[in-house]
């Protein structure tokens, strides 16, 4: 059993980087991913510890990119290397993120909400800053009532507060990969909002843009939702993958390696997906 799609401090997960094998051997996982948002810098730590207690530690991350109809993100696999074009990108990525948050904070202060960069830093602790960590500590001194409150009304698309973030297109994301030795697999499908027709016809294009995988088993989707993305990659020709996308007591509903109670991504998905590195 797999689960090849959990968060960690990093970025914005509740646990270190070394809890996320340790949790995945509890669930009796073969293998688990670490995907931190546009970060491998829990990679090391966890794989440290992955070694240590038996377990396979697949190395990505996840990218955040842009199509005609939003947002996107992409799972990245198997980074073996430092000195890498993706490994680059995720420099670049850093940085952009790092000017959101300032451009954030001077919007939420014009709209007279005092916030200072100590709290948020205070609040992410060692990981990178973003969003949540804004709203958590909106919510903490009461600006909002909860950090979904805080999305909807700050922070989120259309809020007062919001900043867009600097996206790649899917085929950057794609070819960044392949140049690195990894693969890309497009995320929790069903969040792009798309019909089945319209999705399987995005899906079939990112293919053709050397994207590798498909996660049709994702941790909060349904039996039936399952089956028919599965179906569609394997009209695609693309691996399927699938995985919690697990962030501890941030998503307390969801568990690595059982996602709410019923995910199971069989250990040959791996295998299938490790074929296709360039």
């Amino acid at each position: 059993m797999l689960d090849l799609h959990t968060h960690s401090s990093v970025s914005d997960g509740s646990d270190t980087p070394e809890r996320i094998p340790e949790l995945a051997l509890e669930a009796g996982c073969s293998a688990v991913a670490l995907t931190d948002h546009d970060s491998t810098d829990g990679l090391a730590r966890a794989g440290l510890r992955a070694a240590q207690l038996g377990i396979e530690l697949v190395r990505g991350c996840e990218i955040s990119c842009v199509w005609e109809g939003g947002s996107m993100h992409v799972l990245i696999y198997f980074i073996d290397a430092a000195d890498t074009p993706i490994e680059e990108e995720l420099v670049h990525l850093r940085a952009d993120r790092a000017e959101r948050n300032r451009r954030m904070l001077d919007k939420l202060g014009v709209l007279g909400i005092s916030l200072t960069m100590d709290e948020i830093s205070a609040e992410a602790g060692s990981g990178s800053i973003g969003r949540p960590h804004f709203a958590r500590v909106l919510a903490a001194k009461g600006v909002v009532s909860t950090p979904k409150e805080a999305f909807d009304k700050l922070l989120g698309q259309g809020g007062l507060a919001y900043v867009p973030k600097a996206r790649l297109l899917p085929q950057d994301v794609a070819s960044l990969a392949r140049a690195s030795g990894a693969v890309a697999v497009l995320a929790h499908p069903l969040s792009l909002g798309l019909a089945r027709s319209a999705l399987e016809e995005l899906v079939a294009d990112l293919a053709s843009k050397g994207f590798s995988g498909l996660e049709a088993i994702y941790g909060a989707y349904s039996d039936e939702d399952r089956g028919w993305l599965c179906e569609i990659a394997r009209r695609c020709c693309l691996v399927v993958t699938g995985g919690s996308d697990y962030h501890g007591t941030f998503k307390p509903n969801l568990r690595i390696g059982a996602g709410t109670g019923d995910l199971h991504v069989p250990d040959d998905l791996l295998v299938a997906l490790r074929d296709r590195r360039p």
